[in-house]
C-alpha cells in the first residue's frame, strides 16, 4: 500500500467508505429475459405435468430466442420461482445402498409417435440405487409378458444380478396383499425372482419413496428423453435410440460422489453382481381349443396351426414379440407378435385384425385336408 494512502487515512477520523464508480453489472437475464422466462414458466403450468420443460429446456428455449448468457441465472430464477409457489412439504431420510445391494423397477406411460400414428407406450424403468444406472425399454402395453421380458433385458444389460429388486404391486407380479401387508407374489414372477436368485421387495402401496430413485428416473428421462415426443419408424427403433442414450447417460457426474462418473461406479458394482448363467424363458402360458378352421384365437387375432390339431387342445406361450404354441413335447407353430397386440390406442373406425405370417408352414397334406 502506498504511504501516501496510509498517510490520508491516519489524518482522517472518519473510517474509509468505498464509493462506486459505476453501475453494477448485471446479468444478460435482466435483459429482458427475465419476463420472458416468467410468461414461458407460467405457460408450463398450464401444461400436463408430464409436457412441462425443466430450465435445461427453457434456457434452451431461450437460447433460441437470441439469449447469450450462461445457464445459471436461469436455473436460478426458475428455482425462485418454485419456491415462491410451493408451501412446505414432507420431510425424509434418504436411503444408502451398498454395491450390488438393490435394483428398482417401475412402469410409466410415454406418448411418442410411431410410423407416423401418435400413441401411447408403457416404458419399463430400472435403475441400480447404487451407480444409479439407468434402462429403459418400452412395449405397447404392461403385461406379463412384456414384465419378464423387461427383467430379462435388464439383466443382460446390466450383465449381472443384484440381491434385491424394490417394485410396485401390480397384479402382474403381486397378486395379493394382506392387511399385515404380506404379499403373495404372482408364480410366474416368482420364478423369475427364483431363476435368478433375486428376492423380490413390494412396496407400501401409496408410498413411492421407498423407491424413490426410479420415480425420480422417471420424471427426469421424461424431461431429458421424451420432450418433444419422439418419432420413430417402429418400436424396434424407439428402444435402439433408448438403449444408446442409457448409455451415454453415464457419462453424468454421480449425484453423492460428485468427483466421479455413472459408470464408473457401475464398473465397480459390476464385480458385486451376480453373473447371470442361463437366460430366463420368459413366456406365459396356457390353454387354447383349436378351432375346425384350425385356427386358434388370442387378443382378438386368429393364428393357424397344422390340421391334424384341429378339435385338440394346445398351450400357448406368448413372449413380448411372439406366441408359440406347443402340443405334447413338440413346437407345433411360431408366429411372430403383430404391433396391434397390446396396443393402447387403437385408431378410430373399427377393429383391425391381424394376420400374421406364420414361421412353420404347413405340409402339403394338412394344406390338401384344409382345402
Amino acid at each position: 500500500m502506498s504511504r501516501t494512502t496510509v498517510r490520508k487515512y491516519l489524518k482522517d477520523a472518519s473510517p474509509p467508505v468505498y464509493h462506486r464508480q459505476g453501475p453494477p453489472v448485471r446479468h444478460k437475464l435482466c435483459d429482458g429475459y427475465e419476463i420472458r422466462l416468467q410468461v414461458l414458466y407460467e405457460q408450463d403450468l398450464k401444461r400436463p405435468r408430464r409436457e412441462r420443460r425443466n430450465a435445461v429446456k427453457l434456457y434452451e428455449h431461450l437460447v433460441g430466442e437470441g439469449y447469450t448468457g450462461s445457464y445459471s441465472p436461469v436455473q436460478r430464477f426458475i428455482r425462485d420461482l418454485k419456491r415462491a409457489g410451493s408451501g412446505g412439504g414432507d420431510a425424509f431420510v434418504p436411503l444408502q445402498f451398498q454395491a450390488g445391494d438393490a435394483l428398482q423397477f417401475d412402469w410409466c406411460e410415454e406418448h411418442v409417435v410411431l410410423g407416423g400414428i401418435p400413441q401411447a407406450v408403457k416404458v419399463a424403468h430400472f435403475r441400480l440405487c447404487h451407480s444409479r444406472k439407468p434402462f429403459v425399454v418400452a412395449y405397447l402395453g404392461e403385461p406379463q409378458e412384456m414384465v419378464l421380458d423387461a427383467f430379462v433385458r435388464a439383466r443382460a444389460f446390466y450383465g449381472g444380478v443384484p440381491r434385491r429388486v424394490i417394485i410396485n404391486n401390480p397384479k402382474t407380479m403381486v397378486t395379493y396383499v394382506s392387511r399385515s401387508k404380506d404379499r403373495v407374489f404372482h408364480p410366474r414372477f416368482l420364478a423369475l425372482m427364483n431363476h435368478y436368485v433375486m428376492e423380490p421387495v413390494a412396496c407400501t402401496p401409496a408410498a413411492g419413496w421407498e423407491k424413490g430413485q426410479v420415480e425420480n428416473q422417471v420424471q427426469f428421462l421424461r424431461r431429458q428423453l421424451f420432450t418433444p415426443k419422439l418419432a420413430f419408424e417402429d418400436l424396434e427403433a424407439l428402444n435402439a435410440w433408448l438403449h444408446l442414450h442409457c448409455d451415454n447417460l453415464g457419462f453424468r457426474p454421480h449425484p453423492e460422489q460428485r468427483d466421479r462418473t455413472v459408470d464408473a461406479l457401475f464398473a465397480d458394482e459390476q464385480a458385486t453382481l451376480h453373473p447371470l448363467g442361463r437366460p430366463f424363458d420368459g413366456y406365459v402360458e396356457k390353454t387354447v381349443p383349436v378351432r375346425s378352421t384350425c385356427l386358434i384365437q388370442y387378443d382378438s387375432n386368429r393364428y393357424s396351426v397344422p390340421s391334424r390339431f384341429a378339435g385338440c387342445h394346445v398351450s400357448l406361450r406368448t413372449y413380448a414379440n411372439r406366441i408359440v404354441l406347443v402340443a405334447g413335447n413338440g413346437v407345433i407353430a411360431e408366429h411372430s407378435a403383430p404391433a396391434c397386440h397390446h396396443q393402447s390406442d387403437q385408431p378410430i373406425g373399427g377393429t383391425s385384425h391381424c394376420a400374421p405370417e406364420p414361421r412353420l408352414q404347413l405340409s402339403a397334406t394338412d394344406n390338401a385336408s384344409r382345402s
